[in-house]
């Protein structure tokens, strides 16, 4: 695909250089074409195609019934209008069961478009991690609140709280990372452990409720411009208000606010 001389392409190495010289990075859902770039123009860095597009593009009241194969539709309709950002897309509900599986659903979503993957879980993926890292598939790691596990957390709790917790959630990361994961991204978290994790590990923090110290943060874009029904999660801010009266500016206002440290803000985060 061809991208204009201009736009600069983000890669792992990009995303690693960024952390190392303390530069926050933007992360969005996205879902199709002309949402991604915008995006892209806005310079949000990684696009993340998510299962969330089970609730907000499918009025489902999880992400459990989205499929591979709707993943990877997603994912190359992301593709064909991402300006340089990086597409990452989630593997689905039980798309990590079996080794076999894993290999053979990240293909899909690659070839798709894809230029990462990200699995829910923790350090009983390290040999999932391992055999994608060694078939060229760079790995997004999620953990905290995974919601692909809602029904085994009992609703949508925060993680991390208590210090077995996160001594364990400290442990699972570096495994992880040890694995050949690129990117941690950990959800509903205790700010401290978002700060922990994010100085002990070598590879970029990724937050959504994780606190201001992470490396990037990323939300869900049906819910950062407003358009989610019901209450907004807390660590959820809408861009699209105080002045901000078009979906691109919204954009580039989370980006900015994202880069200079302003969001999340203490309202958004957990203790």
């Amino acid at each position: 695909m061809y991208v204009p001389s201009e736009v600069k392409n983000i890669t792992v190495s990009t995303l690693q250089k960024m952390k190392a010289d303390g530069e926050k990075f933007a992360v969005l859902t996205a879902y199709d074409s002309s949402f991604a770039h915008q995006q892209g123009l806005a310079g949000v860095e990684v696009l993340l195609v998510g299962d969330s597009l089970g609730m907000v593009v499918q009025g489902k009241d999880s992400t459990i019934p989205v499929t591979i194969d709707e993943m990877a539709y997603h994912t190359a309709c992301v593709a064909k209008g991402r300006q340089g950002s990086l597409v990452m897309a989630d593997m689905p509900f039980m798309g990590c069961q079996t080794l076999e599986a894993t290999l053979q659903n990240a293909t899909k979503l690659m070839q798709a478009g894809a230029h990462m993957v990200k699995l829910e879980g923790e350090a009983w993926l390290a040999e999932h991690i391992e055999s994608l890292a060694r078939g060229g598939i760079p790995v997004c790691a999620h953990m905290g609140l995974t919601p692909q596990s809602v029904h085994k957390f009992g609703g949508y709790k925060i993680q991390g709280r208590d210090q077995q917790a996160a001594d364990q959630m400290i442990q699972d990361a570096l495994a992880v990372q040890e694995a050949g994961a690129a990117i941690l991204l950990v959800e509903c978290i205790p700010s401290v452990l978002g700060k922990t994790l994010s100085e002990t590990l070598d590879i970029p923090v990724i937050g959504i409720g994780a606190g201001s110290d992470c490396d990037a943060q990323v939300l869900v874009m049906h819910d950062m411009i407003g358009v989610t029904p019901g209450k907004p999660a807390k660590f959820v801010r809408n861009f699209l208000a105080d002045g901000i009266t078009t979906v691109p500016e919204a954009f580039e206002a989370y980006v900015k606010a994202v880069k200079d440290g302003s969001f999340p803000g203490p309202e958004h985060c957990f203790v």
